[in-house]
């Protein structure tokens, strides 16, 4: 399965849930937001398995003004 985070095209094998996309990228589980396909997935639905080709925006939060 591939999928393009932030752009950049990802070969993940098989099906992965957002949290686990998230812990293969070695990212936080806190302080980021996901969304798929448009649509901001909150934490609780992390579990949400990603299909083939999703386009998926990761953004970290950042404190400062």
């Amino acid at each position: 399965m591939t999928v393009v985070v932030n752009g950049e095209s990802h070969d993940l094998g098989a099906e992965v849930s957002v949290g686990g996309l998230v812990a293969k990228l070695g990212l936080p589980d806190r302080g980021i937001a996901v969304a798929v396909d448009g649509e901001v997935i909150p934490r609780g639905r992390w579990d949400r398995m990603l299909h083939d080709d999703a386009q998926i925006e990761i953004v970290t939060a950042v404190q400062g003004g």
